[in-house]
């Protein structure tokens, strides 16, 4: 045999070797991933149901708590991939606590929207099914993640908010309060009836239910307008009633003043012809 055959097949063992050993890690490593993958799901909905069990957690406390425990799961994952390739894990935490400066400045926007998550998890502005308006979205809250809230506008749109836009935002919360005041205001003519139009709201106010008596509701004259004299109704209700309630008010108060002949006007002006000669 000659020196070059000899040659050949030591590189052939060696080659056979690597892949074989390379293969079972590369295989291994794939079967890691897979299981921490599907175990991070699992344990995800297994936290999520037994918190839904107990009845004592919010929702999106429920929400946010399941998250983390499937990223916590998936960080471990990558570690066992890494073991597998024969990688110290041990020196690996340590390389990245070692360039955790640079990894924090790199990843500030994600980790600032893990932060803005806990502090709306622990002050609570809103909860899951509350309707509310901040970062210049307004929706019902669906959800709180690690790092994004979710929300879902009343014609079924659904729009992610960063949780730090959310929470450097005002809040406001439509939800938070069980009853609403509702502003109206009703113009009439110059030449109509001001106590009459007034004695019709306020039938069609005591007339409907979902007018709340305590606070009392309000019908005054608002404003002396251009083209009318403005009425201005307060009236207070059950939050779930508010819209409903509006509609109704429009409606009703436009049909009680055309059989009563009170005139909504149109925006007029007087015009003054003056000639030149």
């Amino acid at each position: 045999m000659t020196d070059l055959q000899i040659n050949l097949q030591e590189i052939f063992q060696t080659l056979i070797e690597t892949v074989a050993t390379n293969g079972l890690n590369v295989v291994g490593a794939v079967a890691i991933l897979i299981v921490g993958w599907t175990a991070a799901g699992w344990a995800k909905r297994g936290v999520a149901k037994g918190i839904k069990k107990t009845g004592k957690v919010d929702e999106m406390i429920r929400d946010f708590l399941s998250s983390a425990v499937r990223y916590a799961i998936l960080i471990f994952t990558v570690l066992a991939v890494l073991s597998r390739f024969g990688i110290e894990t041990t020196s690996f935490v340590a390389l990245l606590g070692a360039t955790g400066l640079a990894i924090g400045l790199a990843m500030q926007g994600a980790l600032s929207n893990v932060a803005a998550g806990v502090m709306i998890l622990f002050f609570r502005p809103f909860k899951v099914g509350d309707f509310i308006e901040g970062a210049g979205q307004s929706g019902t809250v669906k959800s709180v993640s690690l790092f994004l809230t979710y929300l879902s506008t009343p014609d079924n749109v659904e729009i992610i908010v960063p949780n730090t836009q959310l929470w450097n935002a005002a809040i406001k919360n439509y939800s938070f309060n069980s009853t609403r005041r509702l502003d109206l205001v009703f113009g009439i003519g110059y030449g109509d009836d001001v106590d009459q139009a007034m004695g019709i709201i306020s039938d069609i106010i005591d007339g409907d239910e979902r007018c709340q008596k305590d606070p009392e509701p309000v019908v005054v004259v608002g404003n002396l307008g251009e083209n009318s004299v403005d009425i201005t109704v307060r009236i207070w209700c059950i939050g779930g009633d508010y819209w409903k309630l509006k509609w109704h008010m429009l409606k009703t108060v436009k049909q009680a003043f055309d059989k009563n002949g009170i005139s909504i006007p149109y925006p007029q002006r007087d015009v003054h012809l003056i000639n030149a000669e």
